[in-house]
Order: structure tokens, then C-alpha cells, then sequence
């Protein structure tokens, strides 16, 4: 079978009918849009991300780690929908399709057909790391950009980062692979 392509989906500029008035100009709304639609794209993945470690835990700490990773991956999600609405808001296109999440996260799939419960939550907390770090140059970009109502929705994520991160990093300690 051949593979195909994903054409890129386009963000910028949106349809006329799309394009919600804004008080900000269309370079400050290209570039927001453009910040935070491969966050959207990054969450999508470190939500299935969760989701399959959730899915396909096992161990001593079971219970634990499969509420963990529910936990957090419901609070993922939730992101998901509040930043697609911001670019929305703006007068911006958002995330199309799942071939649009490709071509734009940078939080790698894991289609490992068994990861250690350690190396779960090691992955994750370094794409939790990573994605924190996108957040935070994401609300500087947005600051400069006068969205300073997108950079706040992007504060309250960031704060769920990181406390993801920090959760991670606590079950990290004392494994045999901890720091």
C-alpha cells in the first residue's frame, strides 16, 4: 500500500465567516494562533499519551498509577477545548483533524508494545517538562502580542503542568531509575 501524505491543514488566515472581530491586528492574531495551536496538537497527543499508559499499566502500583494517569489525563483534555476556543476568539482557525495534530505536536506517540510502569511515568514527566516549557514561551509570545486573556488561560494550564510535573517526579523518586 502507498503511503500518503497529510497535506498541512491551514490556520491562517481563516475563512471570512471565521474570522471573529478582534481588537487585536491579524499579525497579533496570526501569531497567537500560531503559539498555541501545536499546544493544542501537543495535548492531543500527551492525552492519548496518558491514556494509554493508564490502559496498559500493570505492577505493584496498579492502582495508583491508573488513577494518576486518569487524573491527569482528564486534566489534559480539559485544556484542550479552553485553548481551541481562545484562537477561536480571537478570529483564529484552530486543530482540523488528527492529521493536523501530526503534522503540528512535537510530543512524540508511543506505540511501545510494553513499557515499564517506571518508564511511564518517566515519559511522561519529561513530555509534561517539555510541554511546560512551550506553555511559558507561549504566554510571553501572547504578552507581546496584547492577548493578555489567551496568556492567562495559558497561566492556569501552566499551572496544571505543573503540578502533573511535580506529581511525576515525586513517584520518580525512590525508584531503582529515579533521581
Amino acid at each position: 500500500m502507498k503511503a500518503t501524505s497529510i497535506p498541512k491543514a491551514k490556520s491562517y488566515p481563516p475563512p471570512h465567516q471565521l474570522a471573529t472581530p478582534t481588537e487585536l491586528s491579524p499579525q497579533e492574531v496570526r501569531a497567537v494562533a500560531e503559539a498555541v495551536n501545536p499546544l493544542i496538537a501537543d495535548a492531543f497527543a500527551l492525552y492519548v499519551k496518558t491514556k494509554n499508559f493508564h490502559w496498559h499499566v500493570y505492577g505493584p502500583h496498579f492502582n495508583d498509577y491508573h488513577h494518576m494517569f486518569d487524573e491527569q489525563a482528564g486534566d489534559i483534555l480539559d485544556s484542550i477545548d479552553g485553548m481551541a476556543e481562545r484562537v477561536r476568539k480571537i478570529g483564529g482557525a484552530t486543530i482540523k483533524s488528527v492529521g493536523h495534530i501530526s503534522n503540528l505536536q512535537t510530543i512524540e506517540d508511543d506505540n511501545d508494545e510494553l513499557v515499564s510502569p517506571e518508564d511511564m511515568v518517566r515519559r511522561l514527566a519529561e513530555d509534561n517538562t517539555r510541554m511546560a516549557k512551550t506553555i511559558h514561551d507561549a504566554i510571553i509570545l501572547c504578552d507581546k502580542n496584547r492577548d493578555t486573556a489567551t496568556s492567562n488561560l495559558l497561566q492556569d494550564i501552566l499551572d496544571k503542568t505543573d503540578r502533573r510535573k511535580w506529581f511525576l517526579f515525586e513517584t520518580l523518586q525512590g525508584t531503582i531509575h529515579g533521581t
